[in-house]
Parts: C-alpha cells; structure tokens; sequence
C-alpha cells in the first residue's frame, strides 16, 4: 500500500498521542498537589502514572517514523517505564508507615473522580488507534487502560476511608497500582519482542 493511503491513518495517531500527552500532562500537576497536600499514597502513585503516560505518548509521537527495531528498543524502554508508578507507590507507602496520617477522603475521592474522568477520554481515544502503532501504541492504550482501574479504585479508597478513618485503604489501593502497572510491562515486552523488521517497506521506515 502506497504512503499516500497510510498518511491520514498516521495523521490520527500523531493527533491522538499529542492530545493524550498534553491531557495527562496537565492532570499531573493537579493531582501531584492534591497529592502532597493531604498525603494520598495513592494519589501520589496515580499522579507519577500520569506524568509517565504524557511522556510514554510523547516517545510514541516522536518514534511513530522508526524502523522497527528502533520502535522494539523504545518499546523496551516503555515496559521499564511502567514499573516507576509501582516503585514510587511502594515508597510513599514505606514513607506513610513512618508517619501514619489519613487522607481527606471527600478530597480523595473528587481527585480519584477527575483522573477517572480524563483517563477514560484518554482510554477511549487511544483505543481507536492501538493496533496502528506496535508496541509504542499498545504501550500508551494499555497504561491508560489501567489508569481507569486505578481511578475506579481510588474512588472506593476515599469512600473506605470516609466509612473506617483508617489510612489502610489509600496505602492498599497505591500498592495495587504497583501490582497492575508491573502486569503491563510484561505485555508491553512481548509486543516489543514481537516487533518484526519485516514490518518496514523498501525504506527501512514504518508507515502506520
């Protein structure tokens, strides 16, 4: 198939993956202050994810033109990418051990609604173009995926801890962030490892 007929698919996913990033961006910064303001480990975990997804979109923005065995090296680096927000929540939770404190849970649950809110619209837009881009793009969709999980979860956290006053529901919740994100990376790997050189036309580049 010529260029011609590949270039308004790629065009979407460039457009996709830009606005993706710029939405967690954005999010990152809200949630990272609510975060350390009412010392949410999962809020802290969730807001780290938010920050990796804007910069797991944008390594796709700029290696959407790579031959594959460049996307399969990225693709490897992404699946390292997905373990940070596990590691980070792990901490934060050996952190709130040390200093026992119990998160605002009215305030919980309305950051665990807003990042519902924009990781469901990054889902959804990801999803139509997850297929279009090997393991770069099924790195994005899958991170996403799991965010919307994860929000899904902070929102029982905050209402748990509204019903008990125990800080034991947002430490659990940011440690389950930590167990879904190291699932991913290993899908994230295989698709990396299946990335064929095979893919790329006369060039040696790929064309989504």
């Amino acid at each position: 198939m010529d260029q011609s007929t590949h270039e308004p698919t790629h065009g979407v996913l460039k457009r996709t993956v830009a606005a993706v990033a710029a939405l967690n961006f954005g999010y990152f910064f809200v949630e990272f202050a609510i975060a350390a303001a009412i010392a949410s480990v999962a809020l802290f975990a969730d807001s780290i994810d938010f920050l990796e997804d804007a910069t797991i979109n944008m390594l796709v923005l700029v290696a959407l033109g790579w031959t594959a065995a460049r996307r399969r090296v990225v693709g490897l680096f992404l699946a390292v990418c997905l373990l940070v927000p596990g590691l980070a929540a792990l901490y934060t939770a050996w952190e709130k051990f040390n200093a026992p404190t119990i998160p605002d849970p009215t305030i919980l649950t309305l950051a665990g609604l807003g990042a519902l809110a924009v990781n469901g619209l990054c889902a959804l837009l990801l999803s139509r173009v997850r297929h279009q881009g090997g393991s770069l793009s099924l790195a994005a969709f899958l991170s996403a995926r799991n965010d919307v999980a994860a929000n899904v979860a902070i929102i029982g956290a905050g209402l748990a801890t509204a019903a008990t006053g125990s800080m034991w529901p947002d430490v659990i919740v940011g440690i389950g962030i930590a167990l879904v994100n190291s699932g991913s990376a290993y899908e994230v790997y295989e698709a990396a490892m299946g990335e064929s050189d095979g893919d790329d036309d006369d060039d040696d580049r790929v064309r989504v």
